[in-house]
């Protein structure tokens, strides 16, 4: 997917007309190659944030955040991070109550850092 300029162009194509872009543990390298991560601050899987860092210098990476928001790009770090930002992405477009709820029927441990 990576070397696939079209599939990257999509990517592109369609970040810039979202709402919303997110990517979860690795998916960042896909946003990425696309040029979606672009004057935005990300992370990625910790194991794999040398690697991101060496194909894409330019981008701000920080690889001790478990999310980033940079408004309209979400990224997060490995997969249970991603469910936190999940959770954080309810509380933003749906509320704090809603997030809570949801994690407690997922009998998930969330604690909202806001």
């Amino acid at each position: 997917m990576l070397g696939d300029p079209a599939m990257l162009a999509w990517v592109a194509e369609r970040a810039s007309s979202a709402a919303l872009t997110a990517s979860v543990c690795t998916g960042a390298f896909v946003l990425a190659a696309a040029g979606v991560l672009r004057d935005c601050e990300a992370t990625t899987h910790w194991e794999d944030v040398a690697e991101l860092a060496r194909l894409h210098p330019d981008l701000t990476l920080r690889p001790d955040a478990r999310w980033i928001d940079h408004g309209a790009v979400v990224t997060s770090a490995g997969i249970a991070a991603g469910i936190d930002m999940s959770l954080h992405l309810v509380a933003r477009h749906a509320g704090r109550e809603l997030a809570a709820a949801t994690a407690r029927q997922m009998d998930y441990p969330w604690t909202d850092p806001s």
